[in-house]
C-alpha cells in the first residue's frame, strides 16, 4: 500500500496516510474529506549527488581522527605530566 500526502483545505493541517487502491481518508485533524492528495518527489541519487556525499564522509572521518588525535596527544600529555 502507497504511502501518500495529504493536505486538508478546509483546517490546512497536512499528514501522510498509507491507503488502499480505492480508498479515500479523512483530515486527521478536523475529519473533513475535503483534501488535496500533495505531490511528493521521488528521492534521485546522481553520480554528482553520490561523489558529493562521499567527500563529505571522506571529510567527516578526516576530522574525526585528527580530533581523536589530538584527544589522545593531551591525554598522553596529562598521563606524564602527573605521574613527575
Amino acid at each position: 500500500m502507497p504511502i501518500y500526502e495529504y493536505k486538508c483545505l478546509d483546517c490546512g493541517h497536512q499528514f501522510e496516510k498509507i491507503v488502499r487502491l480505492n480508498e479515500k481518508p479523512d483530515c486527521e485533524s478536523c475529519n473533513s474529506s475535503n483534501l488535496e492528495k500533495l505531490f511528493t518527489p521521488a528521492g534521485i541519487r546522481t553520480t554528482k549527488s553520490t561523489r558529493r556525499s562521499e567527500t563529505q564522509e571522506r571529510m567527516s572521518r578526516s576530522r574525526l581522527r585528527k580530533d581523536m588525535a589530538v584527544a589522545e596527544g593531551e591525554f598522553i600529555k596529562k598521563e606524564l605530566s602527573e605521574d613527575h
